[in-house]
């Protein structure tokens, strides 16, 4: 009996630790398959290139920084920056095609009637301003559908973190430990930590007009009409005295010789979905750190008379908003993220606090501060961040807007007189036709001893233009199964066009479709016949060329 007892007992710990072992085999191997595609990267472009590459009967796998998919799309940039609808096609114009499907059922307008809401048009096919938790979802679909893996919160190991082989990235890993194999990589996000880390040349800030012979990068202060200060206002802490220092968020010296690079971007905020719906609104939060002196600069413009600061609070469905920068002082934290493309992770970390702190310190200081003039205290404080958005997050937005990071500098790069046809643009991959907009870059003091902003660039490039596969494509010498659909080979001013995300969807597919292409005759990216890809994007629903 003991015996039995015992070969019974040993027979549970067998198959108990069988079990085990598979459950650990499973879990650590979990990373171990080469997939035809690794996306690194969640945005609408990450989310776009992987539909694509399913479709073609490719192994893919999204890994991640973020929790949620989407990117901007999905994290507050609602009101979309498209120009010309018809330049968007493909799985582009079919996401906005899936909002459009969603508005059109009666039970998903709760605070707003459909016949309401202008944008709400019911004979279209898409659908170009929505809710972010509807993006989100929509986003949320695809993946699904798809059966695309996501691996969220990947951290991608900055040091070391991208083994190659010669030219060829083989595997990338995580902070966490894990590798991911592949035979193409695809960086997807808006920082370009992929490519910088496989060892692909980049950019960061704004090059002199000299580089590539163009008339609206470098420093700005002539051409900076929008977003400016229409009233003379004082810089310094005590009005009248320079020696009493400046007023925060105003930097001292000289804004740079006209049309001269450096390292400055563009400035970053949070695209905020508010809402006047009582029982949807949450009041502006006020910040630990809230000090009205960070603000000082904007009550004097108040006090002069402005009151443009509800201007860009575009209206989205059921009575929410996209609300965006407006004016000389506004949620765009100028001159306070020029260490964010390059920076580590902490880094990071810091910056998205600190213009947090100050976009959330901005709308209290609006809607509460006796310093306010009481007429806007009074409308500001009519408006709350929307409940039903962002819930795991305070409401507040999960995704900052990275208007621009590091730039691949490729074997093309598009400039500004790609975009005007001063110069051809080969091999067209789709099209952006959105004005070339830079938003402000630093604020300053100019010689009448009054603040000024500078960079803000908003000109219209003359209609569609094509953007070019080489756009996309490193370097053969650096990597040769990199393909880069956000962080693009472009100048400063021409990225200020091309920074959009149905663009970046549209370079995503597109990515995809030459990743397969090459995979499927085992070439370099750099390699894959144009004609070939032209021809799959066209019947794919791509917008290569329009008159």
């Amino acid at each position: 009996m003991r015996k039995l007892f015992r070969f019974l007992l040993l027979c549970v710990i067998v198959v108990f630790a069988t079990i085990s072992s598979i459950q650990c085999t499973t879990f650590s191997n979990s990373t171990s398959q080469t997939y035809d595609i690794v996306i690194y990267g969640g945005t609408s472009a990450g989310v776009a290139t992987a539909v694509q590459a399913k479709r073609m009967g490719k192994t893919v796998v999204i890994v991640c920084p973020e929790k949620h998919l989407g990117g901007l799309t999905a994290g507050g940039l609602t009101w979309t920056d498209s120009g010309r609808k018809e330049a968007v096609g493909g799985i582009a114009r079919e996401f906005y095609g899936r909002m459009k499907k969603h508005y059109d059922k009666p039970e998903s307008w709760i605070y707003q009637k459909p016949e309401e809401y202008s944008r709400y048009r019911p004979d279209d096919d898409a659908m170009w301003v929505f809710e972010p938790h509807v993006a989100e979802q929509g986003f949320e679909e695809l993946v699904a559908e798809y059966k695309i893996p996501v691996y969220r919160n990947e951290w991608l190991k900055c040091k070391g973190g991208v083994k190659k082989d010669g030219q060829r990235i083989t595997s990338i890993t995580m902070l966490d430990g894990k590798t991911y194999r592949g035979r193409i990589f695809i960086d997807a996000t808006y920082e370009g930590d992929l490519m910088a880390t496989a060892g692909v040349s980049y950019h960061v800030g704004r090059e002199g007009n000299d580089v590539y012979g163009e008339t609206l990068n470098g420093v700005q202060t002539q051409n900076a009409t929008s977003h400016q200060f229409t009233k003379s206002v004082d810089p310094y802490v005590k009005p009248g005295d320079p020696d009493s220092g400046l007023l925060p968020l105003i930097h001292s010296g000289s804004p740079g010789i006209e049309g001269s690079g450096d390292k400055r971007i563009q400035a970053y905020n949070f695209r905020m979905c508010l809402t006047k719906v009582t029982e949807n609104r949450v009041p502006f939060p006020k910040p630990d750190n809230y000090d009205p002196m960070q603000y000082e600069l904007l009550a004097r413009y108040l006090d002069k008379g402005w009151r443009a600061i509800f201007a860009k609070f575009d209206p989205a469905p059921n009575n929410k908003t996209d609300t965006n920068n407006h004016g000389a002082f506004s949620t765009d934290n100028i001159g306070m993220n020029y260490d964010y493309p390059e920076a580590t992770y902490k880094r990071r970390k810091e910056i998205l606090k600190e213009h947090e702190d100050y976009q959330k310190g901005l709308m209290w200081f609006l809607a509460y501060d006796p310093r306010v003039p009481k007429d806007v205290r009074k409308k500001a404080s009519q408006w709350g961040l929307a409940k039903d958005e962002f819930k795991d997050n305070g409401h507040w937005p999960h995704q900052i807007y990275v208007r621009e990071s590091r730039r691949m500098i490729g074997d093309f790069v598009t400039t500004e007189l790609h975009l005007r046809k001063i110069k051809p643009t080969p091999k067209p991959i789709g099209m952006g036709s959105y004005n070339m907009d830079s938003h402000n870059v630093q604020r300053y003091v100019d010689e009448n001893g009054h603040a000024r902003n500078e960079g803000d660039i908003q000109i219209n490039p003359g209609g569609p233009y094509p953007i070019s596969y080489g756009a996309i494509v490193p370097k053969a010498s650096e990597c040769t199964n990199l393909l880069v659909p956000v962080c693009v080979s472009s100048s400063h001013i021409a990225y200020g066009s091309i920074r959009m995300e149905p663009v970046f969807m549209i370079l995503g597919q597109s990515a995809a479709t030459a990743a397969t292409l090459a995979i499927d005759i085992s070439i370099d990216v750099q390699n894959v016949d144009y004609s070939k890809l032209r021809s799959r994007l066209l019947a794919d629903g791509q917008i290569l060329n329009l008159r």
